[in-house]
């Protein structure tokens, strides 16, 4: 292989490697939306059965605010659709990443190791 050969060997694996990282990224922040939003649910549910006028705390760019059930629940049910949206929006930049490494990976012709094993037996 020349320099150049060499040079562009790198260059297509690295952009791959940065590509792979993207959709790792936003794989963990999936997750943690996900986290979120369970969380979400658990005191929407919690607060469902409590005397709307009962104080409740929430913490807001980490301060403790006290509140009524009454104003909160709005507020969370607010934040938990929201978050529904950001994890539908993730999941398809997901699924979109997935084919750009897809595309990407044929375009180069990249093989992972043992991946020439395993369609040779097919």
């Amino acid at each position: 292989m020349s320099s150049e050969q060499i040079k562009n060997a790198k260059l297509i694996e690295n952009e791959f490697q940065q590509l792979r990282n993207e959709q790792r990224n936003l794989v963990d922040n999936l997750g943690t939306l996900e986290m979120d939003l369970k969380e979400h649910k658990n005191v929407i549910e919690t607060l469902k059965t409590v005397d709307p006028d009962r104080k409740c705390f929430r913490l807001i760019d980490g301060l403790l605010c006290e509140r009524t059930v009454r104003v909160v629940m709005p507020q969370l049910i607010e934040n938990k659709d929201l978050l529904e949206k950001n994890i539908t929006k993730v999941t398809e930049d997901i699924i979109k990443k997935g084919e750009q490494i897809n595309k990407y990976k044929q375009e180069h012709n990249i093989k992972f190791r043992g991946e020439r094993a395993a369609g040779a037996g097919e």
